[in-house]
């Protein structure tokens, strides 16, 4: 199930980036999306109906697409970072496009 994927890579993608050098204002914001993605798709996941599971699925959108902008914003983030938050985001984006 895609979902069940997709939250893998999210829990995978937070583990990673824990260590990202940010600056304090972006670091503490980052860390929050990050663990919002897994946290609402784990939610979503366990949402009885499709409306449910969509609320959730794209509130972790939006929270990836915000870690993928503080990475753009720093500049420096670690390459395989990058590619794993690009790799996510496409990840999240299909799963609540499934939702429709």
């Amino acid at each position: 199930m895609k979902s069940f994927f997709t939250l893998e890579l999210a829990i995978e993608f937070y583990q990673i980036s824990r260590d990202l050098k940010l600056p304090s204002h972006l670091k503490d914001q980052f860390q929050r999306a990050c663990s919002s993605v897994s946290l609402n798709l784990s939610e979503g996941l366990a949402k009885p109906t499709k409306a449910d599971r969509r609320k959730f699925y794209f509130v972790a959108l939006g929270s990836m697409r915000e870690c993928q902008c503080i990475l753009r914003l720093h500049g420096q983030a670690n390459p395989l970072i990058v590619q794993k938050a690009d790799f996510l985001g496409a990840c999240v984006y299909r799963l609540c496009q499934a939702m429709k």
